[in-house]
């Protein structure tokens, strides 16, 4: 794996799928998976937020990370949340995620019990030496109540095994400062900032909405990486009014990703209503017809 990008650029944080009874569906993750690979994802991370991991057990999470090697192969990155408010239930998860065959662990700051900056510089540090994988921090203070600090991160990053930074964190200068006096490979968790941090030496980003539209995402990346910088923006604002819907409407990203996949939810969460769900496609057909657009120069043929 690179070092300026240990787990490629472009990463789907995964659903979960379920059956209409509530049932770990793993024919269909399977599925998911190979699409969302075959769409150009070079990893994915699985038992995130996105995932449900508050509402899968330890079997469940070890039984689709199994799954999800089988069906993509030995290449793309499978990155396995382990996060959990309990350090040693969080060194569990970790040790199971490596016996089940990911290629790396996300995890998030400890929730709800808001430790102090040393508690949870202590706690990713024993994550850290519990297995030999790689480790992607999660700063995402909007969720858990804590952030880690910018000095904290300096600290962790000399850590062998600590490589990548999730960033949820909505502080851009503060991420910058950790690019450049560290190898972190920083990646956005926040589709609007994912132009943004790739192009101040982000390493990529881990997305909800690249569940449904992974290649679109993918070539914003690819266009800045060509040097078309007015490509890349062009690109990245046809995504936003979809990206905006799916993240910041109201409603979690797992709802609004499952509802345009058609899969189920389990509670404490609950499906789209119709309005919502017709919102989200008409934005998507949008995305699909703009960028039909800028890949052939002259207006989009009608889909009806």
């Amino acid at each position: 794996m690179s070092t300026e990008r240990p787990f490629g650029r472009a990463l789907c944080a995964m659903i979960t799928p379920f059956t209409a009874t509530g049932e770990l569906d793993l024919d269909v993750a399977r599925e998911h998976a190979a699409h969302l690979v075959a769409e150009g994802c070079d990893g994915l991370v699985l038992n995130g937020t996105t995932g449900e991991s508050p509402t899968t057990s330890d079997d469940e999470k070890a039984a689709l990370i199994r799954a999800v090697r089988e069906a993509v192969g030995p290449g793309p990155a499978v990155v396995a949340g382990v996060g959990t408010p309990d350090t040693r239930h969080t060194v569990e998860l970790a040790r199971q995620a490596e016996a089940a065959g990911a290629d790396g662990l996300l995890v998030v700051a400890p929730y709800y019990s808001r430790p102090p900056q040393a508690a949870v510089e202590a706690h990713f540090l024993r994550v850290a030496d519990a297995t030999g994988l790689p480790v992607m921090l999660y700063d995402i203070p909007g969720r858990t109540g804590t952030r880690v600090e910018p000095e904290t991160m300096l600290r962790l990053a000399a850590h062998p095994r600590i490589v990548a930074v999730k960033d949820c964190a909505y502080d851009l200068l503060g991420s910058t400062k950790v690019i450049a006096r560290t190898s972190l490979a920083y990646y956005s968790g926040c589709e609007e900032l994912n132009l943004p941090l790739y192009a101040v030496g982000g390493a990529g980003y881990v997305s909800t909405v690249a569940n449904v539209v992974p290649r679109q995402l993918r070539a914003v990346l690819d266009a800045f990486d060509a040097g078309d910088t007015a490509g890349a923006a062009r690109l990245n604002a046809l995504t936003l009014p979809l990206s905006e819907l799916m993240t910041a409407s109201g409603l979690p990203g797992t709802v609004t990703a499952k509802a345009l996949l058609g899969d189920f939810v389990r509670e404490p969460l609950q499906p789209a209503d119709r309005e919502a769900v017709d919102g989200l496609r008409s934005a998507y057909e949008d995305l699909v017809a703009a960028e039909d657009l800028v890949a052939y120069g002259e207006p989009a043929q009608s889909k009806t």
